[in-house]
């Protein structure tokens, strides 16, 4: 096969196409009535109160880290099995990162790990935990909102991966990745190789009106235009600048191109799911190939094996044009966290994780060929 197969990819129609081009033709591009739209629409999708639409996945992670109150000496647990921003947000805001080893079965940050850190140090030690639904793969959040209780934690929940992911809770409902029921905040990412593709854009989640409404604020500039919020009002035109904030703001036009992926979000994950069941009927024949573990309600943004031969397999996959990909280097392991006292062998379930871990090629518009091409070739190779 000629055409190079990635690990992701975007899939646009000409519902996206034109729903982008009908916003180009109206008089916002940006701060207008698309941008309320997709928040309330997502909201509905995901099942919370409120949502706030912010420039990307990054920006949604560092205002929700100011909103929580990050700030120099506050200490904040995640995972080392994530993308960089994950962590990189406490660092933002001034905080300190401590990671927490993963679960082998699940890849996603260990309960018990996380139990353990927090018992070795003293009371109130820790601000928050920041949990992410790595590869799709939902997180229960109950079981974190039980833990963070116990210690007076709040909870940020990394769900870029996660969009129409969800996980049954002790009582039998369905709790949707996001939907605030749990966690404080919840981000989505809006990134290409996501569900919902807007090229860029994320989204805040929450239950929490006050938080919302700081959000709000911080995404402007630390700008509020609301009567009701003012110290004084000069008129019709006046606003007013109330704390430091950016310029995180999501436009118009890629919330129209939000808005469009969104009503395709349901049918873009029955096909992922169709994938990643082939990937384990026709995989699981390999006895070198590791497949993952995955419950009713995965996201599948990833479809991870693991391998002996990672790396092989990786470079033999590359010349056959199929471009898998590794999520991820173990963030502890990147030279700037090792520089703050993080060293190699710290944890070992992720490192053993990252020795082994392949992203397969999983997205909507992934063709029966294509994906019929991709498993003749892994079993095709041998060590």
């Amino acid at each position: 096969m000629t055409a190079i197969i990635p690990y992701g990819r975007q899939h646009i129609d000409q519902s996206d196409i034109d729903a982008v081009v009908a916003t180009l033709q109206s008089d916002f591009l940006t701060q207008g009535p698309k941008v309320a739209e997709f928040e309330k629409k997502f909201a509905q999708y995901v099942g919370s109160k409120f949502a706030v639409a912010i420039a990307n996945g990054t920006g949604a992670l560092h205002l929700s880290a100011i909103a929580l109150g990050i700030k120099p000496g506050v200490n904040v647990i995640t995972t080392p099995i994530t993308f960089s921003a994950s962590a990189n947000c406490v660092r933002y805001c001034g905080g300190n990162v401590y990671f927490a080893d993963i679960d082998p079965d699940t890849f996603l940050i260990d309960l018990e790990k996380v139990r353990t850190l927090i018992e070795s140090k003293p009371k109130g030690f820790f601000s928050g935990i920041i949990p992410v639904d790595f590869a799709g793969y939902p997180v229960n959040m109950e079981a974190f909102r039980s833990l963070a209780n116990q210690y007076s934690l709040w909870i940020l929940e990394d769900a870029c991966h996660a969009p129409g992911g969800y996980f049954i809770d002790s009582k039998g409902i369905k709790q949707n990745c996001g939907n605030g029921n749990f966690a404080d905040l919840a981000v989505f990412s809006f990134h290409p190789v996501k569900h919902i593709a807007c090229g860029e854009g994320g989204m805040i989640t929450t239950n929490n009106e006050s938080l919302y409404r700081h959000l709000l604020k911080l995404r402007t500039h630390g700008i509020t235009r609301d009567p009701n919020e003012m110290h004084e009002n000069h008129g019709g035109w006046y606003m007013e600048m109330q704390e430091l904030g950016f310029n995180y703001r999501m436009p118009d036009v890629l919330c129209a191109l939000g808005i469009s992926q969104l009503a395709k979000a349901d049918h873009g994950l029955e096909r992922r799911i169709a994938i990643a069941k082939k990937y384990d009927a026709e995989l699981k024949k390999n006895p070198t190939i590791q497949l993952p573990k995955w419950p009713l309600g995965h996201a599948f943004h990833l479809y991870i094996i693991q391998h002996p031969d990672r790396t092989g397999l990786y470079n033999f996959l590359r010349s056959k044009n199929i471009y898998t990909q590794v999520h991820y280097v173990p963030v502890h392991w990147m030279p700037y966290y090792q520089s703050l006292g993080n060293q190699k062998g710290d944890f070992p379930a992720a490192e053993n994780y990252y020795a082994h871990c392949l992203s397969l090629p999983i997205y909507s518009s992934l063709t029966e060929r294509e994906l019929d091409y991709v498993i003749s070739c892994i079993n095709s190779y041998s060590i």
